[in-house]
């Protein structure tokens, strides 16, 4: 079968990481990387119907393309849910069936989705039909000891029989029993030659494969297999390795990790304008010297000051001397 042309929109993405990705985190990625595709916290529908939608769908302008991540598994309230996303301005909504933690289980949706394909199928034709944006998927390879490639192929054929032309597949089993979220991120052994296969048996879908990729090599290798690669705390603890990847991938000159900060100070200023303390804007630039001489001393000065009463851009600019101090050291 011949290899698909791999759509450029997909190749870089950010992941939906709950309390990491919110408005302030994807406007700093934005700069980072003028080309990914952000992604939302995952948001339930219930949230997003009866919730405060300023602060849940909160998204400033320079974030597109940027899309809404919801959990959730009845269909006409995710639909309800899907087609508010898309009047705030979401670029897609994608489904979450990947996520494993106690509180989804309980309420029966996340990763316990993977087991019920035609539900998930329902849940993405409702959706689809309620928005004008695209509807995708984010999901897991299968629960606890799946360990069948039918089952997972059949997953992925019965809900792009429903209209899902878009999987992120998180390259690893979710282990709903006996293990917490966070060793879910690491314990199940990945097997990334499955996000492999599926795309290279359907080549007419996008498939985009997340799951411990941590540099720029290996993210690179993946692209020839398929047609995208979602970092998660790879992004966060190490945001410069976005801005790495964008140049590489789409080209450009790469910038100065100081260059790329002060290019955040008019969003910074704004929001200190409206009354946001600066310590829930800098928590997300803090691994921007990761591995750098002068990071730790980066890190300490914003951490520490970041929540004082009246902090300011000033503080940004104390930092970023304190690193260039140790970089001369270093030097």
């Amino acid at each position: 079968m011949p290899k698909s042309r791999p759509n450029q929109a997909f190749r870089l993405s950010v992941a939906p990481m709950m309390d990491w990705t919110d408005t302030h985190c994807r406007v700093f990625h934005r700069v980072l990387a003028p080309h990914a595709r952000l992604y939302s916290e995952m948001v339930h529908a219930n949230a997003v119907i009866h919730g405060d939608r300023s602060r849940l769908l909160a998204m400033d302008p320079v974030e597109h393309p940027v899309v809404l991540q919801l959990g959730g598994s009845e269909p006409a309230l995710l639909a309800q849910a899907a087609r508010i996303g898309a009047d705030h301005g979401f670029d897609e909504v994608n489904l979450n069936c990947g996520c494993p933690s106690d509180r989804v289980q309980a309420g029966r949706f996340g990763a316990c989705l993977m087991r019920e394909p035609a539900l998930v199928a329902d849940c993405v034709a409702e959706m689809a039909a309620a928005c004008p944006v695209p509807v995708t998927v984010k999901c897991r390879l299968g629960v606890d000891d799946d360990s069948e490639w039918e089952r997972f192929a059949g997953f992925i054929d019965t809900v792009a029989a429903a209209g899902c032309a878009t999987f992120v597949v998180h390259a690893r089993n979710a282990w709903l029993k006996g293990l917490s979220p966070k060793e879910n991120r690491d314990v199940p052994p990945l097997r990334y030659d499955w996000a492999y296969r599926i795309k290279r048996e359907r080549p007419d879908l996008n498939i985009l494969i997340n799951g411990g990729i941590a540099g720029a090599d290996a993210a690179t290798a993946h692209l020839a297999h398929v047609d995208g690669v979602m970092l998660g705390r790879a992004a966060y603890h190490d945001p410069y390795l976005l801005h790495v990847l964008d140049t590489r991938w789409f080209g450009g000159q790469q910038r100065e990790r100081g260059d790329l900060l002060r290019a955040l100070r008019p969003y910074v200023e704004a929001q200190l304008g409206r009354g946001i303390a600066l310590k829930h804007i800098t928590r997300h630039v803090l691994g921007l010297f990761q591995g750098q001489p002068g990071g730790r001393a980066f890190r300490r000065v914003l951490s520490e000051g970041a929540h004082r009463p009246g902090a300011g851009w000033a503080l940004v600019e104390e930092a970023l001397s304190h690193t260039r101090r140790h970089q001369r050291d270093a030097a």
